[in-house]
């Protein structure tokens, strides 16, 4: 069995990897160009939904939260869960036909976590809505957490595990070595039996260096915090046609994003916001919760999120090396799915089959065959 293990990226799917690879008996590395959290993980939403995911990731979503629930236990940390349920909002009759479809489509196939709930249903669970919304859909025990706790908590549980985690270092590049690899980052080099990239917005690097380049670009959703506000909000809310992620903290204040994208400079390596992204997700949240208008502002920021051609991940095995295992391209919606990406990363470095279905997230869909 390879024993080295190198994870490129302490994001929470590095971390995740790390901790899980740790517990198997690997001697694991965790190298990123910032800290962890830095460019995705610490710094999205933190919403913990299987709430609206494409079919391919359910599976995935309803095995992470079932984690969720067990989080203290698994990490030392409830890192924040909050299992207050998520609404998507219908906004108007067009918006329902969509939320109905929805319904069924995933009644089709077998899952009943998604209800639809009609006009006096809704404004039960949300009286601060705007009258004028017709019903929603609802995901009870879905929720939020806090991003950057639970990156902290997953990596000093690695570490208690014994994965070391280096700082400050980019990756600049992979060369084979025996019968595994070299990294070099700056002056220093690091050797591993296997790797594992979790790289995020920079995990496209690597593969062009393992001969698989994919279809990856870097996003910067965008995301606000308020003044803190008298409680009127008790569960995450979401739109049905329009980016939004809306909720309340204990503190009061109310996180405002959902995916209204800034800009990312690449020299810098960081993301900056662009003002009238933000004014159209306050312009969302005003027409649903009128009262709104007046809240103050208080902060900004922007994450640098990768994001695949097809908007779901590349999850598993690399298609040219049998010592390369890919867990990036979460495209703004992997952070609930952290806890079970590192289960499946150690099923796959020891050969064995993982229990969730992950053929749909191969690096393999975006090759395009050689021709007959």
């Amino acid at each position: 069995m390879s024993r080295r293990v190198v994870v490129v990226g302490a994001g929470f799917h590095g971390c995740s990897a790390a901790l899980r690879l740790s517990n198997q008996g690997y001697e694991v590395t965790v190298i990123d160009k910032a800290y962890a959290g830095r460019h995705a993980s610490g710094v999205n939403a933190g919403g913990v939904r299987r709430l609206g995911r494409h079919p391919a990731e359910i599976p995935l979503a309803i095995a992470a939260w079932e984690r969720w629930q067990n989080m203290a236990n698994i990490v030392g940390d409830d890192c924040g869960f909050r299992p207050v349920g998520q609404i998507k909002v219908a906004e108007n009759d067009n918006d329902m036909v969509i939320l109905n479809e929805r319904e069924h489509q995933l009644q089709n196939l077998g899952y009943h976590h998604e209800k639809l709930i009609n006009r006096d249903e809704l404004r039960k669970r949300l009286p601060a809505l705007a009258g004028h919304c017709p019903g929603g859909l609802t995901c009870d025990g879905d929720g939020f957490a806090n991003p950057y706790r639970t990156v902290t908590a997953w990596r000093r549980e690695a570490e208690r595990q014994g994965a070391c985690f280096r700082e400050g270092i980019e990756i600049t590049g992979i060369e084979p070595k025996g019968n595994g690899w070299r990294l070099s980052g700056g002056e220093e080099h690091f050797d591993a039996d296997l790797l594992v990239n979790c790289a995020g917005a920079w995990a496209g690097e690597l593969c062009k260096w393992l001969g698989e380049p994919v279809p990856i670009t870097a996003e910067a959703p965008m995301l606000m915090i308020t003044e803190r506000l008298s409680p009127f909000l008790g569960t995450v809310v979401g739109a049905t046609s329009r980016p939004l992620s809306f909720k309340q903290f204990e503190n009061g204040t109310v996180l405002i994003g959902g995916g209204v994208r800034g800009v990312v400079d690449t020299v810098r390596h960081v993301a900056e916001t662009r003002l009238d992204g933000l004014a159209e997700n306050a312009d969302t949240v005003v027409s649903l919760f009128p009262f709104m208008k007046e809240a103050r502002i208080m902060r900004t920021w922007a994450g640098v999120e990768a994001v695949m051609q097809d908007h779901i991940p590349v999850i598993g095995l690399s298609s040219q090396h049998d010592n390369v295992i890919h867990a990036f391209g979460f495209s703004a919606h992997g952070y609930q799915l952290g806890p079970i990406t590192g289960e499946i990363v150690a099923d796959l470095a020891m050969e064995r089959e993982p229990k969730l279905p992950i053929t749909p997230f191969s690096i393999q869909r975006f090759q395009t065959p050689c021709p007959e």
